[in-house]
């Protein structure tokens, strides 16, 4: 059984981990929000998960990847599982649906909508993708509040008019709209800052208005504004295929990137010397994601030695 030390050589941070057996055989692989304190849980009170009990008493090595948010773990195991689906998991691929966000710049009816499927077209702009079709809708609910592009619309009849106007975006300005929603789609810090507060002062002017309904669907649209836009690398729109690298205390630690998604990880000993080939072929915006790993797989060996 995997030894105490090796959890408490966890960090507290998003990630995902991978139990193995005495023949190194993978048994199960799950995703965290903080990974120390989910990975502990299968060795104290597994509550209503009693049928994991036979799989935990097989553990022999834990290994554990850390992300850059719960979304990006969440990515990743999906990645993994539908590569390779270990016993003790149930779905290929987790639970979560995979969607885009679509930007329709047409100015006859202009706005952002759900997609599950990217289809090209002309004055149609994607972002993702994402996991949690509810928690994307969310987003692009939040989106509408402070930056409703669709009120920018040359079609805008009747009620829907009446509203662009009262909230003061009929006629406004929607490539100024446009840049700035892109803006929050692709993760620039200070634009995020501001939408956040934008969002957070309506939350407070609902609160203060009694209207805690609606202070409260406020707060569900923020928190899934923060899944959309936090950092998520392992599955993109691009197609590139590379290997990532990271070494150290003599482990070696692999991601394998196929058509812009990480699917696979493996981890071994190696020399220095060994690894340096593949550690300058890693590109540079990996190497900090793929040291880390390294750092953790070397720490978690040795503490499990």
């Amino acid at each position: 059984m995997a030894a105490p030390g090796t959890i408490a050589g966890l960090p507290a941070a998003p990630g995902i981990y991978r139990f193995r057996d005495a023949r190194g055989g993978v048994l199960y692989i799950g995703r965290a929000t903080a990974l120390r304190n989910r990975v502990a849980s299968y060795w104290s009170d597994l509550r209503g998960r009693g049928h994991l009990a036979p799989m935990v008493a097989r553990v022999t090595r834990i290994e554990a990847v850390t992300c850059d948010s719960p979304h990006e773990a969440a990515m990743l195991e999906r990645n993994l599982l539908e590569a390779s689906l270990p016993p003790w998991n149930r779905t290929p691929g987790g639970q979560e649906n995979l969607v885009y966000i679509r930007m329709d710049k047409e100015p006859r009816a202009p706005g952002l909508t759900v997609d599950h499927l990217r289809r090209p077209a002309a004055n149609v702009q994607y972002f993702g993708p994402y996991l949690g079709g509810l928690r994307v809708r969310r987003a692009i609910a939040a989106l509408h509040r402070i930056l409703p592009l669709c009120y920018t619309g040359t079609r805008l009849r009747g009620a829907q008019l009446d509203m662009a106007r009262a909230r003061g975006f009929a006629g406004a300005d929607r490539a100024e709209l446009i840049s700035t929603l892109t803006a929050v789609l692709q993760r620039q810090p200070d634009v995020l800052a501001w939408a956040n507060a934008e969002l957070e002062q309506l939350r407070h002017r609902a609160a203060e208005a009694l209207a805690y309904e609606v202070a409260g669907r406020i707060q569900a649209e923020i928190e899934a504004l923060d899944w959309v836009t936090s950092p998520q690398r392992v599955t993109t729109m691009d197609t590139s295929d590379f290997g990532v690298c990271g070494w150290s205390g003599g482990v070696l630690v692999r991601f394998t990137i196929r058509d812009g998604r990480l699917c696979q990880w493996s981890q071994r000993h190696c020399s220095q010397s060994g690894a340096t080939p593949q550690l300058a072929a890693t590109p540079a915006g990996w190497r900090g994601f793929a040291q880390r790993n390294a750092e953790l797989a070397a720490a978690l060996v040795e503490r499990s030695a």
